[in-house]
């Protein structure tokens, strides 16, 4: 696995973000809650790791389910991660540390809650959000 370091910040300056990229794939998440965050699709990185946060004050998390919450600056609302509650996933927003660095938009879940009106042309690995609770949930919860 090829891992490097990426820094970003919230529009505000208050939060800035540290975080070790698992690789240059990016992918997409079209369930709800995200479209209802984000505006539309989260496009997003996994992480290796918890993400080092420089600001932590100005951090407020929401918890959005029995088992994720996400991460914002309290100040300016930029979203700065998405996690497990238990602390072993995180993905980050790829546009809060994007530089130019070569990302592959390769996967995209909940693709049976994307709305009917847009589409991407990438050729990507899609999961149901069946799928997704398959892989990642607790035993005993759901969504």
């Amino acid at each position: 696995m090829d891992t490097f370091e990426l820094d970003g910040r919230c529009l505000c300056g208050a939060v800035r973000i540290a975080a070790t990229a698992a690789s240059h794939e990016v992918g997409a998440c079209h369930c709800g809650i995200c479209r209802r965050w984000s505006g539309g699709p989260m496009f997003a990185f996994e992480c290796v790791g918890a993400p080092r946060i420089e600001g932590e004050a100005q951090l407020a998390v929401y918890p959005s389910s029995d088992w994720a919450e996400r991460g914002f600056c309290k100040t300016c609302g930029t979203h700065l991660f998405y996690r497990l509650r238990d602390g072993s996933h995180y993905a980050v927003p790829v546009g809060l540390v994007d530089g130019g660095q070569p990302w592959l938009f390769d996967s995209q879940i909940f693709i049976d809650d994307k709305p009917v009106w847009y589409r991407f042309a990438n050729a990507t690995r899609d999961l149901t959000g069946a799928e997704v609770f398959a892989l990642y949930a607790p035993p005993g919860t759901q969504g």
